[in-house]
Protein backbone atom coordinates (compact mmCIF):
# COMPACT_ATOMS: atom_id res chain seq x y z
CA UNK A 1 0.00 0.00 0.00
CA UNK A 2 1.20 3.66 -1.08
CA UNK A 3 0.90 5.86 1.74
CA UNK A 4 -0.94 9.25 1.66
CA UNK A 5 -2.65 8.06 -2.47
CA UNK A 6 -5.99 7.58 -1.44
CA UNK A 7 -7.33 8.71 -4.59
CA UNK A 8 -4.18 6.41 -6.43
CA UNK A 9 -5.20 3.91 -4.54
CA UNK A 10 -8.95 4.32 -5.24
CA UNK A 11 -8.82 4.38 -9.21
CA UNK A 12 -6.23 2.67 -10.02
CA UNK A 13 -5.06 0.43 -6.94
CA UNK A 14 26.32 19.38 -19.11
CA UNK A 15 27.55 21.11 -19.66
CA UNK A 16 28.18 22.19 -23.84
CA UNK A 17 27.83 24.86 -26.25
CA UNK A 18 24.41 25.50 -28.37
CA UNK A 19 25.41 24.77 -31.90
CA UNK A 20 23.66 26.50 -34.99
CA UNK A 21 20.07 26.78 -35.87
CA UNK A 22 18.98 23.46 -36.84
CA UNK A 23 16.68 21.00 -35.86
CA UNK A 24 17.62 16.94 -35.32
CA UNK A 25 14.69 14.92 -34.90
CA UNK A 26 15.55 11.37 -34.63
CA UNK A 27 12.87 8.46 -33.97
CA UNK A 28 12.41 7.04 -31.00
CA UNK A 29 14.26 3.49 -30.04
CA UNK A 30 12.47 0.17 -30.81
CA UNK A 31 13.33 -0.76 -27.27
CA UNK A 32 11.47 1.88 -25.61
CA UNK A 33 8.43 0.31 -26.49
CA UNK A 34 9.26 -2.41 -23.71
CA UNK A 35 9.35 0.20 -20.76
CA UNK A 36 6.39 2.34 -20.65
CA UNK A 37 7.63 5.58 -19.47
CA UNK A 38 9.12 6.51 -22.73
CA UNK A 39 9.74 10.12 -22.16
CA UNK A 40 10.52 11.58 -18.58
CA UNK A 41 9.65 15.19 -18.29
CA UNK A 42 11.33 17.13 -15.19
CA UNK A 43 11.06 19.98 -13.70
CA UNK A 44 14.53 21.12 -12.57
CA UNK A 45 14.26 23.36 -9.43
CA UNK A 46 12.83 21.83 -6.43
CA UNK A 47 11.91 18.86 -8.04
CA UNK A 48 15.16 17.28 -10.00
CA UNK A 49 17.95 19.28 -8.36
CA UNK A 50 18.22 20.86 -4.62
CA UNK A 51 21.44 23.24 -3.86
CA UNK A 52 21.21 22.21 -0.87
CA UNK A 53 21.90 18.44 -0.93
CA UNK A 54 24.67 16.05 -1.46
CA UNK A 55 24.73 15.36 -4.74
CA UNK A 56 22.03 17.58 -5.56
CA UNK A 57 20.42 14.89 -7.78
CA UNK A 58 20.04 12.14 -6.07
CA UNK A 59 21.68 8.58 -7.18
CA UNK A 60 18.41 6.64 -7.27
CA UNK A 61 16.73 8.94 -9.34
CA UNK A 62 19.97 9.01 -11.48
CA UNK A 63 20.17 5.37 -11.92
CA UNK A 64 16.40 4.69 -12.38
CA UNK A 65 16.78 7.75 -15.60
CA UNK A 66 20.05 5.75 -16.57
CA UNK A 67 18.04 2.51 -16.87
CA UNK A 68 14.96 4.32 -18.94
CA UNK A 69 17.53 5.82 -21.17
CA UNK A 70 19.58 2.01 -21.59
CA UNK A 71 16.06 0.75 -22.48
CA UNK A 72 15.45 3.52 -25.07
CA UNK A 73 13.39 6.41 -23.27
CA UNK A 74 14.31 9.84 -23.34
CA UNK A 75 15.07 12.53 -20.47
CA UNK A 76 13.80 15.99 -20.97
CA UNK A 77 14.78 18.68 -18.12
CA UNK A 78 11.49 21.04 -18.44
CA UNK A 79 12.52 24.19 -16.83
CA UNK A 80 11.98 28.56 -16.11
CA UNK A 81 15.96 28.55 -16.51
CA UNK A 82 17.43 30.20 -19.30
CA UNK A 83 19.82 28.18 -21.05
CA UNK A 84 23.79 29.28 -20.23
CA UNK A 85 22.26 29.20 -16.54
CA UNK A 86 20.83 25.59 -16.44
CA UNK A 87 24.29 24.27 -18.71
CA UNK A 88 26.40 25.56 -15.90
CA UNK A 89 23.95 24.29 -12.93
CA UNK A 90 24.43 21.23 -14.94
CA UNK A 91 28.20 20.81 -15.06
CA UNK A 92 27.99 22.23 -11.31
CA UNK A 93 26.03 19.09 -10.37
CA UNK A 94 28.49 16.32 -11.86
CA UNK A 95 25.20 14.77 -13.06
CA UNK A 96 26.07 10.51 -14.07
CA UNK A 97 23.24 10.96 -17.09
CA UNK A 98 22.82 13.54 -19.36
CA UNK A 99 19.54 14.85 -20.66
CA UNK A 100 18.26 13.98 -23.98
CA UNK A 101 16.11 17.33 -24.15
CA UNK A 102 16.30 21.08 -22.30
CA UNK A 103 13.46 22.85 -22.33
CA UNK A 104 14.53 26.35 -21.47
CA UNK A 105 12.21 29.54 -20.04
CA UNK A 106 9.21 27.29 -20.26
CA UNK A 107 9.60 27.13 -24.03
CA UNK A 108 12.26 27.39 -25.59
CA UNK A 109 13.33 23.39 -27.17
CA UNK A 110 16.79 21.81 -27.68
CA UNK A 111 18.10 18.53 -27.97
CA UNK A 112 21.48 16.48 -26.94
CA UNK A 113 23.67 15.86 -30.78
CA UNK A 114 27.10 14.24 -29.04
CA UNK A 115 27.88 16.75 -26.51
CA UNK A 116 26.71 19.54 -27.82
CA UNK A 117 22.54 20.91 -27.61
CA UNK A 118 21.04 22.21 -30.68
CA UNK A 119 18.10 23.82 -31.00
CA UNK A 120 14.51 22.98 -32.52
CA UNK A 121 14.70 25.42 -35.00
CA UNK A 122 10.78 25.69 -36.45
CA UNK A 123 10.06 26.07 -32.93
CA UNK A 124 11.92 28.11 -31.59
CA UNK A 125 11.45 30.31 -34.95
CA UNK A 126 7.79 30.50 -34.27
CA UNK A 127 8.09 31.06 -30.32
CA UNK A 128 10.35 33.62 -30.69
CA UNK A 129 8.21 35.31 -33.51
CA UNK A 130 4.72 35.14 -31.72
CA UNK A 131 6.53 36.45 -28.73
CA UNK A 132 7.84 39.49 -30.22
CA UNK A 133 4.45 39.96 -32.15
CA UNK A 134 2.34 39.94 -28.47
CA UNK A 135 4.87 42.40 -26.95
CA UNK A 136 4.90 44.56 -29.59
CA UNK A 137 1.16 44.84 -29.07
CA UNK A 138 1.41 45.60 -25.12
CA UNK A 139 4.27 48.40 -25.04
CA UNK A 140 2.07 51.62 -24.83
CA UNK A 141 0.92 49.96 -21.33
CA UNK A 142 4.32 48.56 -19.79
CA UNK A 143 4.96 51.94 -17.90
CA UNK A 144 1.62 52.11 -16.70
CA UNK A 145 2.43 48.37 -15.74
CA UNK A 146 5.27 48.72 -13.72
CA UNK A 147 4.41 52.13 -12.27
CA UNK A 148 1.42 50.33 -10.73
CA UNK A 149 3.47 47.40 -9.49
CA UNK A 150 6.10 49.88 -7.93
CA UNK A 151 4.13 52.33 -6.60
CA UNK A 152 2.58 49.46 -3.91
CA UNK A 153 5.20 47.20 -3.49
CA UNK A 154 8.81 47.13 -2.90
CA UNK A 155 9.58 44.65 -5.89
CA UNK A 156 12.00 44.47 -8.50
CA UNK A 157 10.23 45.09 -11.70
CA UNK A 158 12.39 44.98 -15.52
CA UNK A 159 12.46 43.83 -18.75
CA UNK A 160 14.77 40.40 -20.13
CA UNK A 161 15.38 38.98 -23.11
CA UNK A 162 12.28 36.95 -23.02
CA UNK A 163 9.69 39.05 -21.29
CA UNK A 164 8.99 43.04 -21.32
CA UNK A 165 7.39 42.47 -17.63
CA UNK A 166 9.56 40.77 -15.35
CA UNK A 167 8.82 40.50 -11.59
CA UNK A 168 10.77 39.29 -8.23
CA UNK A 169 8.86 40.17 -5.55
CA UNK A 170 10.09 40.28 -1.51
CA UNK A 171 7.02 37.64 -0.37
CA UNK A 172 4.42 35.44 -1.69
CA UNK A 173 1.72 37.29 -0.54
CA UNK A 174 3.26 40.20 -2.79
CA UNK A 175 3.44 37.93 -5.85
CA UNK A 176 -0.32 36.60 -5.26
CA UNK A 177 -2.02 40.22 -5.20
CA UNK A 178 0.67 41.87 -8.10
CA UNK A 179 -0.05 38.22 -10.24
CA UNK A 180 -3.31 38.58 -9.92
CA UNK A 181 -3.32 42.36 -11.28
CA UNK A 182 -1.33 41.25 -13.88
CA UNK A 183 -3.67 38.23 -14.64
CA UNK A 184 -6.68 40.49 -15.05
CA UNK A 185 -4.65 42.74 -17.10
CA UNK A 186 -4.27 39.53 -19.22
CA UNK A 187 -7.38 39.43 -19.73
CA UNK A 188 -7.77 42.05 -21.77
CA UNK A 189 -4.87 40.78 -24.57
CA UNK A 190 -5.28 38.00 -26.33
CA UNK A 191 -3.14 35.43 -25.93
CA UNK A 192 -1.18 36.70 -22.98
CA UNK A 193 -0.23 35.16 -20.01
CA UNK A 194 1.13 35.39 -16.56
CA UNK A 195 3.95 32.76 -15.75
CA UNK A 196 4.82 32.39 -12.30
CA UNK A 197 7.27 30.70 -10.31
CA UNK A 198 7.41 31.49 -6.43
CA UNK A 199 8.07 35.43 -5.95
CA UNK A 200 9.23 35.46 -10.20
CA UNK A 201 7.00 35.67 -12.76
CA UNK A 202 6.89 37.60 -16.14
CA UNK A 203 4.47 37.91 -19.21
CA UNK A 204 4.39 35.10 -21.96
CA UNK A 205 1.83 33.80 -25.20
CA UNK A 206 -0.76 31.42 -24.05
CA UNK A 207 0.46 28.76 -26.87
CA UNK A 208 4.00 28.20 -25.35
CA UNK A 209 4.61 27.03 -21.98
CA UNK A 210 5.87 23.72 -20.45
CA UNK A 211 3.29 21.45 -21.50
CA UNK A 212 3.52 22.25 -25.13
CA UNK A 213 7.12 21.84 -25.35
CA UNK A 214 6.55 18.87 -23.75
CA UNK A 215 3.67 18.03 -26.36
CA UNK A 216 6.14 19.02 -29.19
CA UNK A 217 9.01 16.83 -28.15
CA UNK A 218 6.25 13.76 -27.72
CA UNK A 219 5.30 14.84 -31.26
CA UNK A 220 8.42 14.89 -32.59
CA UNK A 221 9.33 11.56 -31.12
CA UNK A 222 6.10 10.03 -31.85
CA UNK A 223 5.21 9.11 -28.27
CA UNK A 224 1.67 9.38 -27.21
CA UNK A 225 0.56 10.62 -23.81
CA UNK A 226 0.15 7.58 -22.32
CA UNK A 227 4.14 6.99 -22.78
CA UNK A 228 5.08 10.58 -20.76
CA UNK A 229 6.28 10.80 -16.83
CA UNK A 230 5.63 14.66 -15.70
CA UNK A 231 7.33 15.92 -12.45
CA UNK A 232 7.00 18.83 -11.00
CA UNK A 233 6.81 21.26 -7.81
CA UNK A 234 5.29 24.79 -8.95
CA UNK A 235 2.91 27.05 -10.71
CA UNK A 236 4.56 27.05 -13.37
CA UNK A 237 4.73 22.96 -13.97
CA UNK A 238 0.86 23.30 -14.12
CA UNK A 239 1.04 22.88 -18.00
CA UNK A 240 2.40 20.27 -18.22
CA UNK A 241 1.13 18.52 -15.16
CA UNK A 242 -2.21 17.64 -17.43
CA UNK A 243 -2.82 14.30 -19.02
CA UNK A 244 -3.24 15.92 -22.59
CA UNK A 245 0.20 15.86 -22.30
CA UNK A 246 1.58 13.19 -19.84
CA UNK A 247 -0.77 9.97 -18.48
CA UNK A 248 1.71 9.31 -15.62
CA UNK A 249 2.06 12.46 -12.96
CA UNK A 250 4.34 12.99 -10.18
CA UNK A 251 4.80 16.61 -7.82
CA UNK A 252 7.34 15.51 -4.53
CA UNK A 253 6.53 16.31 -1.22
CA UNK A 254 8.08 19.94 -1.35
CA UNK A 255 5.89 20.65 -4.18
CA UNK A 256 3.37 23.64 -3.82
CA UNK A 257 -0.34 22.47 -2.43
CA UNK A 258 -1.93 23.78 -5.96
CA UNK A 259 0.51 21.16 -7.60
CA UNK A 260 -0.67 18.38 -5.09
CA UNK A 261 -3.71 18.92 -6.06
CA UNK A 262 -3.60 19.33 -9.88
CA UNK A 263 -1.84 15.81 -9.46
CA UNK A 264 -4.25 14.12 -7.11
CA UNK A 265 -7.08 15.14 -8.82
CA UNK A 266 -5.62 13.56 -12.07
CA UNK A 267 -5.05 10.19 -10.06
CA UNK A 268 -1.18 11.03 -10.30
CA UNK A 269 1.51 10.25 -7.71
CA UNK A 270 1.74 12.58 -4.66
CA UNK A 271 5.42 11.30 -2.82
CA UNK A 272 6.12 11.37 1.01
CA UNK A 273 9.67 12.27 -0.06
CA UNK A 274 10.72 15.50 -1.16
CA UNK A 275 12.96 16.63 -4.40
CA UNK A 276 14.55 14.09 -6.66
CA UNK A 277 13.57 11.41 -3.72
CA UNK A 278 10.24 12.26 -4.40
CA UNK A 279 10.81 12.05 -7.90
CA UNK A 280 12.53 8.67 -7.71
CA UNK A 281 9.80 7.14 -5.86
CA UNK A 282 7.09 8.15 -8.51
CA UNK A 283 8.82 6.66 -10.97
CA UNK A 284 9.46 3.27 -9.13
CA UNK A 285 5.55 3.60 -8.55
CA UNK A 286 4.21 3.88 -12.00
CA UNK A 287 6.83 1.08 -13.47
CA UNK A 288 5.61 -0.85 -10.65
CA UNK A 289 2.14 -0.06 -11.64
CA UNK A 290 2.56 -1.19 -14.97
CA UNK A 291 4.30 -4.42 -14.25
CA UNK A 292 7.86 -3.12 -15.25
CA UNK A 293 10.31 -5.37 -13.25
CA UNK A 294 12.58 -2.61 -12.07
CA UNK A 295 15.47 -5.30 -12.12
CA UNK A 296 15.28 -4.57 -16.17
CA UNK A 297 16.87 -1.13 -15.71
CA UNK A 298 19.72 -2.48 -14.39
Amino acid sequence: MVKNQPILELAWKLSGKVQGLICIELPIGREAMDVPIKLLSTDFDGTLYADFENPPVPLCLQSLIRGLQSRGAKWVINTGRALPDLLLALEQAELGVEPDYLVVVEREIYRRHGDKYVEARAWNESCRREHTQLFERITPDLSRIQQWIRARFDARVYADAYSPVCLQSRSNEDTDAIVEFLEEYCRSVTNLTVVRNDVYARFSHVNYNKGSALGEIARQLRIGPDGVLAAGDHWNDLPMLSQEFARWLVAPDNAIEAVKKRVRQQQGYVSGQPHGYGVARGVEFFLEFNHYPLSDLG
